[in-house]
């Protein structure tokens, strides 16, 4: 089913999440990650920033890889290219991450069959940020 036709699924992701590992996110602020992280942040979402050429964030610490990250995930936001996505859905499977979120312009759909497959919930080719505000009208 495509992501466009799983409202309640967007919903649920935006509401449930509270601890959020964003791949990708660079301390850059004219950055698409910066925004939409610093966005997540004023939401009250704890921000793990994932990205080995950073050392923090929006004040939080960053780590190199998604299995560096200690303790739970509720969600990995993908800002990496599409043809990189695949290995960071395969990361966030096996650390058992409960869903993946690949933003706007992010698409693998043979990523997204796996995650399918080993039980998480995905979202695909969709901006958290532009979600949440429409979720808020």
């Amino acid at each position: 089913m495509p992501d466009a036709l799983q409202p309640d699924l967007v919903q649920a992701l935006l509401r449930d999440c509270r601890t959020i590992a964003v791949v990708g996110l660079s301390s850059n602020p004219t950055r698409p990650s910066y925004r939409v992280a610093a966005y997540m942040q004023q939401q009250g979402k704890v921000i793990i920033p994932v990205n080995p050429h950073e050392t923090s964030v929006l004040g939080e610490a960053a780590y190199p890889s998604l299995s560096a990250v200690p303790g739970r995930i509720d969600l990995v936001n993908i800002f990496r290219r599409s043809e990189e996505a695949g290995a960071v859905v395969d990361d966030a499977i096996r650390i058992k991450a409960p869903a993946v979120w690949l933003q706007e312009g992010v698409i693998d759909e043979a990523a997204a069959a796996r995650a399918r497959q080993a039980g998480l919930q995905v979202v695909m080719d969709r901006c958290w940020l532009k979600e949440h505000v429409r979720a808020l009208w």
